[in-house]
């Protein structure tokens, strides 16, 4: 277990960021005509096609204004549109620049015009951005039509998705962002690292004598943790998504660092003092900051958001049982062996460690461990 979480933790270090591959993609439907718009990661892009022309690690104007047809060309080969009637061709209009919670993005646009003369009834989407670099890689969908919006996620493993305009399946809309905040949960690194420095210490209870009653405490106190981190991150997802809060990006994400070095270091030095469900609470809060860049970078009207929030909040919290789930009996089974007092020293040093990487890459906007 201990050379395990050696491990993991050796593989964490170059994770950087906590925000995961995205692209936003945005079609307004007029009748047969379509106006797309997708932002891209120049990040992503960089990496696809190469825009850094002198190489030396910093994208100027000039540089991605002299790679746009390279741009265009290498996105709308990877995104296909078709109505009822048969395929929408693409072609590009315009591109810019924006910031996003995360960094710079690219933003094509870009119109199609469909077969016939009114409205396709469904729209059948083939969208295969990144598929053979990054398997991790999602597309966050948003389609204006009718007065109506709805919402999809594509990724390597469904990249063709056909949506009915005429009756939008909400149903689906909001699996698909269950599914995403699991997915979520369990690439957060640095998510999944504060947690478990936090329920390390809970089946080493002063008091866990009677194995029955030992294992009733230890389940209560990992129940205390979890709740006050699920309250706190749900809050300012809340906020954060109905841009009712705002704070920059790098800030949230060095913060969310320094959390995890001080939940890791509150296991070989009381820093919390028996307060480990208030510390939960207040990172937690900083953590929902993180969680919200997904959804407050796709632009949805309330009605819309509201329903993508709540699903990406469950898949979530279902993520994050899932680990409680799997770390309580291993926990639980080992916790007399030397083995598990391994784990929580010498694991939690390494945890520590590996946040601080983390802390120094995000502050300064470096990058320490290439990877």
């Amino acid at each position: 277990m201990l050379a395990l979480l050696l491990t993991l933790c050796a593989w964490l270090a170059p994770a950087q960021a906590h925000k995961p591959s995205d692209s936003y993609l945005s079609l307004a439907v007029h009748g047969q005509q379509i106006d797309g718009q997708w932002d891209i990661a120049l990040r992503d892009l960089d990496f696809a096609i190469g825009l850094d022309g002198n190489g030396d690690g910093a994208l100027t104007w000039d540089e991605i204004r002299a790679r746009h047809a390279a741009i265009a060309a290498y996105a709308l080969q990877r995104l296909q549109l078709a109505s009822d009637r048969g395929a929408c061709p693409l072609k590009a209009v315009e591109q810019l620049i924006d910031q996003h919670t995360d960094g710079a993005y690219s933003v094509l646009r870009f119109a199609a015009t469909c077969p016939g003369n009114a409205a396709p009834a469904t729209l059948s989407i083939g969208y295969t951005l990144f598929a053979d670099l990054d398997p991790q890689h999602k597309g966050l969908l948003k389609i204006d039509s009718g007065g109506a919006t709805q919402t999809a996620i594509f990724d390597p493993d469904s990249p063709r998705q056909t949506l009915s305009l005429a009756a939008p399946d909400r149903l689906a809309q909001f699996g698909a962002y269950v599914k995403h905040g699991i997915w979520h949960i369990w690439i957060g690194y640095d998510h999944i690292l504060f947690l478990l420095s936090l329920l390390l210490p809970a089946v080493l209870l002063p008091g866990l004598r009677e194995q029955r009653q030992g294992l009733k405490a230890a389940f209560y106190d990992v129940l205390k943790v979890v709740t006050a981190f699920t309250l706190a991150h749900s809050i300012t997802l809340t906020l954060a998504s109905l841009s009712l809060v705002s704070l920059p990006s790098r800030w949230v994400e060095s913060a969310i660092a320094a959390s995890v070095i001080l939940a890791a270091l509150n296991n070989l030095l009381p820093l919390f003092r028996g307060k480990r469900p208030v510390a939960a609470f207040i990172f937690g809060l900083i953590h929902g900051f993180g969680f919200a860049s997904v959804l407050r970078d796709l632009g949805l009207p309330q009605g819309s958001l509201l329903a993508s929030l709540f699903g990406f909040n469950v898949g979530v919290e279902i993520g994050q049982l899932a680990i409680v789930a799997a770390f309580l009996p291993l926990a639980w089974l080992l916790r007399k062996t030397w083995l598990y007092r391994q784990v929580l020293t010498v694991g939690s040093l390494a945890i520590a460690l590996v946040a601080c990487v983390w802390l120094v890459e995000r502050v300064a906007d470096i990058k320490l461990i290439s990877t």
